[in-house]
């Protein structure tokens, strides 16, 4: 799966993790097993994995009911449309991460996984939107770096420049309201 462990990614996500929901928990990860899914269960975490399904086509997700929280690691990206999904998830906290857009660099794309490719890079503006959208109310985000060792202008640019954006939520009580919903009587 990875060739180098993103292991600033990982120390960070896992820091907040510790943060929004202590150990010992259990946790509902989007995504098949990953090295991440491991360090969490290092550090008393008990972990369920999906299998692989394509959320796209299929947005409902059965989560058992002993869990504590969903967690989402780099997947919304790859959902054409993570709307229903986020909208249908049956749980009461989600953390998740994404990419931010950056303007230096393209979204990335697999050249030989067509699983592999982000068809969303967020602003976190946007990202917000559609959490809220979808019935979540943001209690906390982070923004991380993505430092790298290599030479040249980019790699130079991700050592000043936040690439990811991480975000606790809680189901949120009140329905999602805006402009239209009181003009058009809905």
């Amino acid at each position: 799966m990875y060739k180098k462990l993103p292991t600033h990614r990982y120390k960070k996500t896992l820091e907040m993790l510790k943060e929004v929901c202590p150990a010992p928990a259990v946790i509902f990860d989007l995504g098949v097993r990953n090295p991440f899914s491991e360090i969490m269960k290092q550090n008393n975490y008990k972990v369920y994995n999906t299998g692989g399904e394509d959320f796209d086509d299929n947005p409902s997700i059965s989560i058992p009911e002993d869990v504590d929280l969903v967690t989402g690691f780099e997947i919304i990206e790859h959902l054409v449309s993570p709307y229903p999904m986020l909208k249908t998830i049956k749980a009461k906290r989600i953390f998740l991460t994404v990419p931010i857009k950056l303007w230096f660099s393209k979204a990335y794309k697999s050249k030989t996984d067509p699983r592999d490719r982000h068809y969303h890079e967020f602003e976190p503006w946007q990202f917000d939107w559609l959490l809220e959208k979808s019935g979540w109310k943001i209690i906390k985000k982070e923004y991380w770096k993505n430092p790298s060792k290599k030479i040249g202008f980019r790699p130079l640019l991700r050592n000043f420049t936040n690439r990811y954006y991480a975000v606790y939520a809680e189901r949120s009580m009140e329905n999602y309201t805006n402009y239209y919903k009181g003009v058009l009587n809905l």
